[in-house]
């Protein structure tokens, strides 16, 4: 499972590689890799466009399709695009983060107590299944830090605003419909990020 993964996110980056063939040149153009979603068997893969000498535009996605042992189910898929500020320049030290996000999922079978304090919405996701889309926005602050000529390594955090409408199932793998089409008004952390970057 884990070389699997490992796998489809390196081939997720070299498919970002020729989606801007003509585009990328030194320091204006990176791949990465958030190494938190990676962790949890999420591919994922990003890219960043530098527009000026201060501002770049990121877009990151990610997907989740895996199925679990004990009936767990943990599927979604999600876009994040977000301009970015620099402090200084492009692509190194201090930045502000504005973005979008949006994507599906479906959740069922799985303990997110630990989550309770987000107030996210989801109750007793251990005995009932989730399925439903969200959109939203935020803010961060992140930094980068030049590791060599092509590589950073980046972290960031933001908190913003969540809509989400979705139906609730009996159970994780089957199940009737027991609510249709609540809603939830989420605010809290919208992204964290490890990402490691590969820069051209």
């Amino acid at each position: 499972m884990a070389k699997k993964h490992l796998r489809l996110s390196i081939l997720a980056a070299i498919l970002f590689l020729f989606c801007f063939p003509d585009k990328s040149s030194a320091q204006n153009f990176a791949v990465k890799t958030n190494l938190l979603y990676d962790a949890t068997a999420t591919v994922n893969v990003g890219a960043e466009l530098r527009l000026a000498r201060k501002w770049s535009l990121d877009v990151s996605g990610n997907m989740n399709f895996w199925s679990f042992s004990g009936g767990k189910r943990w599927k979604h898929w999600m876009v994040q695009p977000e301009a970015r500020f620099w402090f200084c320049r492009s692509m190194g030290g201090h930045f502000l983060a504005f973005h979008a996000i949006g994507g599906q999922y479906n959740v069922g079978n799985v303990n997110l107590d630990f989550l309770s304090f987000l107030d996210n919405g989801f109750k007793s996701t251990r005995d009932l299944r989730h399925q439903g889309w969200f959109g939203g926005g935020g803010i961060g602050y992140g930094y980068s830090w030049i590791v060599s000529r092509h590589f950073n390594i980046e972290a960031e955090i933001a908190a913003g605003y969540l809509y989400t409408r979705y139906d609730v199932y009996r159970c994780a793998g089957c199940g009737r419909k027991i609510a249709s089409d609540l809603h939830h008004h989420y605010f809290g952390p919208t992204k964290i990020a490890l990402n490691f970057v590969y820069v051209f």
